[in-house]
């Protein structure tokens, strides 16, 4: 997987880099068949958004047969934390604490997640 910097990716080609994430190596179809799922997507809207995706350097093209399958060249884990960290400096003014208070405060965590969140706080204090 690629560790360098990434361009920031749009909503739609997030929504791609996760379902390649999530499934693994995918054609343009099966991509586009989940992703009709939750919205509505033309299959040549999916076609051009992966092809700009593979130009930008998110994605890797397998040409060796007609069916062409892609792969994500981005690592997920990197990628979120490039995304979060430019949202906390650019939202939050660089805080943490209050990225985790708005979220906390705006949705409702259930009680594993509290625990899970407990449990890591706690570890992070013993550092």
């Amino acid at each position: 997987m690629n560790t360098a910097p990434i361009h920031k990716p749009t909503e739609s080609e997030l929504e791609i880099l996760q379902i390649l994430w999530r499934k693994g190596d995918c054609t343009v179809r099966e991509v586009h068949e989940i992703l009709e799922k939750n919205k509505d997507a033309g299959y040549t809207t999916t076609l051009k958004l992966m092809q700009i995706m593979h130009e930008k350097g998110l994605l890797s093209r397998d040409t060796s047969s007609k069916t062409h399958i892609y792969r994500s060249l981005v690592n997920e884990q990197k990628t979120q934390e490039q995304m979060l960290n430019k949202m906390i400096d650019g939202v939050f003014n660089g805080s943490a604490a209050r990225l985790v208070m708005q979220a906390l405060g705006n949705h409702e965590a259930s009680k594993d997640e509290i625990d899970s969140i407990k449990k890591y706080l706690d570890e992070l204090s013993k550092k």
